[in-house]
């Protein structure tokens, strides 16, 4: 068992991690002002590539694997959210559909547009009705000569509101529903029928990324069905898979960040004569975030690579989602206490990532669901 990372990992890793220290980070007053990520530091994201690390060459990408976006992405969480969240997307959950299912002429002509950042991609999933029990959905996909015409809504979608291209899972069966009756849709931005409801607002920093999007008699050509007609609903959950072992590389980032920021104010803030770092209740605080931290990375690093191994992982994916996420949230809170009154001020950035993470315990599937997947597997 060898737990190195690679020569050619490290390297992308440390180029990340050059960019997050040297210019996303310093960019974040910046970031908070505009209510956006620069152009200017997107641009360079995607001049090294990073909208396509998990891309094959032939279609645009780095062709690196889910080991190497969980390192990238592990570095780039260090700052603010509005740099990660179409990277993300386009790495994860935005193309991996395709990546899994989709035909060589539907990989050919949206994959390479996603790796570049030239088009946003999003997966629309969630309902107002269908959230953790996503068998429930209602929006439904009839056919109608070589077209099919889809109806519904859905919303909490990232990227919803800017997307250029959106993988849409929709009913084609009302009775087989889950078992063979959800298929995968792709819907270009412009479709007729296609539209957004409204920017769903949450309590993270801006940029709110989130949209309700609706679909009113959107008609699409048979040959935007992702895989085959009916296998929608496994699309999904082996894309959530993926995308739940990425939610868990920006926990780790986060959580670092935290810790490090952490570390120097109690060296530097003086209680009593002496620095906070000196007193025990500190040290303990700062020891449990170093263990968790250090537990978490480690399962993280051993699903992604199980990953690029081709090894399917609904229970581990489902229990570093769920360890990782649950991680940063304590680590976020303790960040908070060790800096005191200054922890909850908008000047420093404690206060914003404890908001950011928040939510990471509900979307690509609640902390509930999570237990269940894992439950469920253990009891078979």
């Amino acid at each position: 068992m060898d737990f190195s990372i690679p020569e050619d990992l490290k390297a992308v890793k440390n180029l990340a991690r050059d960019l997050a220290r040297n210019v996303l980070i310093p960019l974040e007053p910046e970031v908070n002002r505009l209510g956006k990520a620069p152009d200017s530091a997107m641009d360079k994201l995607k001049e090294l590539g990073f909208f396509g690390v998990v891309i094959p060459e032939q279609y645009g990408g780095m062709g690196l694997g889910v080991l190497a976006l969980t390192l990238i992405t592990e570095e780039l969480a260090h700052a603010h959210h509005a740099y990660l969240h179409e990277m993300a997307l386009a790495n994860g959950i935005g193309s991996h559909s395709l990546l899994l299912d989709g035909s060589e002429e539907q990989r050919r002509r949206y994959l390479p547009d996603i790796a570049s950042g030239r088009k946003i991609a999003a997966f629309a999933l969630t309902e107002p009705n269908a959230g953790s029990d996503p068998s429930s959905a209602e929006t439904y996909a009839v056919k109608q000569g070589n077209e099919w015409v889809i109806n519904g809504n859905k919303h909490f979608i990232t990227n919803g509101a800017d997307a250029d291209i959106v993988t849409v899972i929709a009913v084609t069966d009302k009775e087989k529903r889950s078992r063979g009756g959800f298929t995968a849709f792709i819907v270009e931005k412009g479709t007729p029928g296609l539209g957004v409801a409204q920017i769903q607002e949450s309590m993270g920093r801006p940029p709110h990324c989130q949209a309700e999007i609706y679909f009113q008699d959107c008609r699409v050509p048979e040959a935007n069905i992702v895989g085959t007609l009916g296998n929608g609903f496994s699309v999904a959950m082996r894309t959530l898979d993926m995308g739940r072992v990425n939610v868990a590389a920006k926990a780790l980032g986060i959580a670092d960040r935290l810790l490090q920021m952490s570390i120097d104010y109690a060296k530097q803030r003086v209680q009593f004569k002496q620095p906070i770092a000196s007193f025990q209740a500190i040290q303990w605080m700062i020891a449990d975030m170093v263990t968790e931290l250090h537990a978490a990375r480690w399962i993280t690093y051993n699903a992604a690579w199980r990953l690029d191994q081709g090894e399917k992982i609904p229970q581990e994916s489902a229990i570093v989602k769920l360890f990782a996420t649950e991680m940063v949230g304590r680590v976020a809170d303790r960040a908070v206490q060790i800096h005191g009154g200054m922890g909850v001020m908008q000047e420093l950035a404690v206060e914003g990532f404890y908001r950011d993470v928040r939510v990471m315990r509900i979307y690509e599937g609640t902390s509930e669901i999570q237990r269940l997947v894992i439950a469920r597997d253990e009891l078979k």
